[in-house]
């Protein structure tokens, strides 16, 4: 394992010091917490979300005005505790009630709803929206139906936009339960991920080999094959989106290329170009476009690809600009 680390303990612990020391513009450090908020003044609904460390910069690169009001941040892979996600609400309720933005993940889901809890003794209003955006699988490891992967980021934005601009938390709620719907993914590695204090890849692939549709944590795929070429590669993740949504020619759709970690943006530049070639040769209209590592598996080799179905509101609200870490 080559890492440019420390003591593996203390990965996240120090990660987080790290980050909110680059960038106090944009973001502070709850004390005693692992949570990462909003260094600036709003009055809106709160939005809280994060999950395990090693999405980076999910989700506290997403922190700021027009995203989260805060993320909290789990040890690597691992959900973060009920009192973490507790401590985030209490920090950033500004009375107008939080909504709490979680990936499918069964910890994710049971840590969150248990620190809803918590904050309705508090009085505070919190609601839910619960992404599973990965179409490659069905019940995959830590998850019950499908997983939360990178179409999570498009949530924040989206929500995030409308929060800024006044909605009401049950507002939100309901619309973000619509929204999710329209978001699918699916992801390819070319490489597994070491978690640090494990100190080996969570599973090997050949050095001619690859994997459909493998989750941010590793977790198994559909398929593995010899390495096809990119424009091979994005006919059958865009033939697997299409089969989906079942998109008609003049349909409105925003393109997210989102890197694992360990992807060169020049890899990621050609399979957004093979994709996007694909869409127009079906007549889909594009409206937002994006390319860049946003929900990361570590190390990882590989990319994913997420389709969002668009409307004129939801093109406008991703293409405002924010001020965040990694937008």
């Amino acid at each position: 394992m080559k890492k440019i680390i420390n003591d593996p303990k203390d990965v996240v612990e120090e990660m987080v010091s790290g980050l909110v020391s680059a960038y106090p513009k944009y973001v502070k450090q709850l004390p005693e917490t692992l949570v990462v908020a909003r260094n600036d003044d709003y009055d809106q609904v709160a939005l809280v979300s994060g999950g395990g460390s090693g999405h980076e910069p999910s989700h506290a690169g997403f922190v700021g005005d027009g995203m989260l009001s805060a993320a909290v941040c789990g040890q690597v892979f691992t959900s973060p505790t009920p009192d973490q996600i507790y401590a985030a609400i209490k920090a950033t309720d500004k009375g107008k009630g939080t909504l709490l933005i979680v990936k499918n993940y069964s910890g994710d889901v049971m840590n969150f709803d248990m620190a809803k809890d918590m904050a309705d003794m508090d009085d505070i209003q919190v609601e839910t929206v619960l992404v599973d955006d990965d179409i490659a699988v069905e019940d995959s490891t830590y998850t019950q139906g499908r997983r939360g992967v990178a179409g999570t980021v498009l949530v924040h934005k989206i929500l995030g936009g409308f929060a800024r601009e006044g909605k009401s938390v049950t507002e939100l709620a309901e619309y973000g339960k619509e929204l999710v719907q329209d978001i699918k993914t699916v992801g390819i590695a070319l490489s597994g991920a070491t978690v640090p204090e494990v100190g080996k890849p969570g599973f090997t692939l050949a050095d001619d080999e690859m994997e459909f549709g493998v989750g941010i944590h590793g977790e198994p795929g559909y398929r593995r094959e010899k390495i096809k070429p990119s424009k091979e590669i994005a006919e059958e993740i865009i033939g697997k989106l299409k089969a989906e949504f079942n998109w008609q020619k003049g349909d409105k759709f925003g393109l997210l290329v989102n890197g694992m970690g360990g992807t060169p943006l020049m890899e990621l530049f050609i399979y957004f170009n093979d994709a996007k070639k694909l869409l127009e040769a079906d007549g889909i209209e594009l409206a937002f476009t994006k390319v860049g590592d946003y929900m990361t598996s570590l190390e990882m080799a590989g990319a994913s690809i997420t389709m969002i179905k668009l409307d004129d509101e939801r093109a406008r609200l991703l293409n405002e600009p924010v001020h965040t870490i990694a937008w």
